[in-house]
């Protein structure tokens, strides 16, 4: 590979790992590959292959499953290959497309299921099939979702993974274990809440705290109208893990962690009926968690990336898989 306006050879700290992606605007079904190091790149390409005026920018990529808004590297490295995005441009708003398959963290084999399939048995097919595509997801999944994998019987599960029945097993300890961690911080957490509790009957300086809180949830409560159901972009499962759950953060998947921490403080305090603090005090929580599941992810995609290069053969050709070209 030669850089244009040189003849020297790039050095190998110049060469980056390109991320397939998929690219349209908004109310069009024409798609558009291209790959892209990072998010900077990509949406100068969207301006480009999508036509957009200059004039029209900063342009704004979201997810075309959801709409959720990509605007860190980080997380766009966390993505997998063939992501599908939408480019906004000015003012425009996402809106859904049946032609974006329902998801863009799923792959579309992952939608090619027997339509006689429904119910539980659906979603955990759908979970498994994330797995077998990469399986450091693990860290993605909800406690739900966790707990959907391990009641399957074994001899299914290795049946839709096409593992064996040991792997299969082995997998079901981790998931296991991965649920028992997440019980585990909870159940810290709680007894925390109990110990503030103690001193807060004790009069100590927590009292005096709690006290000025009914003031400041006046003031909220006479400034913001409740907000209508347009301008909340939280779901009402949400919602109920936020006021029932004693560690929110934990039981939530990591796109709706994301969707909490970006939600406006005020508007959130209101829906919950809470004040400002303990509003604020729970986006940290789940913005922390988002951040943790993401290293994790980091941390295992760069042990598989080291773990490649050593079952590589030298002198093997490395040949680039090209993305499917979509039918004319």
């Amino acid at each position: 590979m030669e850089v244009a306006g040189s003849s020297r050879a790039p050095e190998p700290s110049e060469i980056r790992a390109l991320k397939p992606c998929l690219l349209r605007r908004n109310h069009s079904r024409e798609q558009h590959g291209v790959a892209a190091a990072c998010l900077e790149e990509l949406r100068s390409k969207a301006c480009d292959i999508l036509a957009i005026d200059k004039s029209l920018a900063p342009v704004t990529l979201v997810l075309a499953e959801d709409g959720t808004i990509v605007d860190d590297d980080d997380y766009f490295l966390c993505l997998p290959s063939n992501t599908k995005f939408v480019a906004l441009a000015g003012n425009e708003k996402w809106t859904y497309n049946n032609s974006d398959g329902g998801t863009a963290w799923i792959s579309q084999e992952s939608f090619d299921v027997d339509e006689t399939d429904n119910g539980a048995g659906l979603k955990w097919k759908n979970v498994a099939r994330q797995l077998k595509e990469d399986l450091s997801r693990i860290i993605l999944l909800s406690e739900e979702d966790l707990q959907v994998l391990i009641d399957v019987p074994c001899s299914d599960l290795a049946r839709e993974l096409c593992q064996s029945h040991v792997t299969v097993q082995g997998l079901q300890n981790t998931l296991q274990q991965v649920l028992d961690q997440r019980e585990e911080a909870r159940q810290s957490k709680q007894l925390l809440e109990l110990y503030l509790q103690a001193l807060e009957k004790e009069g100590s300086i927590l009292s005096k705290q709690q006290e000025s809180k009914p003031d400041k949830m006046d003031a909220v409560d006479t400034g913001i109208s409740r907000p209508s159901d347009t301008e909340m972009t939280l779901t009402n499962q949400v919602l109920t893990a936020l006021k029932e759950k004693p560690a929110p953060e934990l039981s939530l998947s990591s796109q709706d962690l994301e969707s909490v921490t970006k939600e406006d403080s005020k508007m959130l305090a209101v829906a919950l009926n809470w004040d400002i603090e303990k509003t604020e005090t729970v986006q940290q929580a789940c913005n922390q968690e988002l951040s943790l599941r993401l290293q994790q992810i980091q941390s295992l995609h760069s042990l598989r990336n080291v773990s490649a290069r050593k079952n590589s053969l030298p002198g093997e050709p490395q040949n680039p898989k090209r993305a499917k070209q979509a039918p004319t």
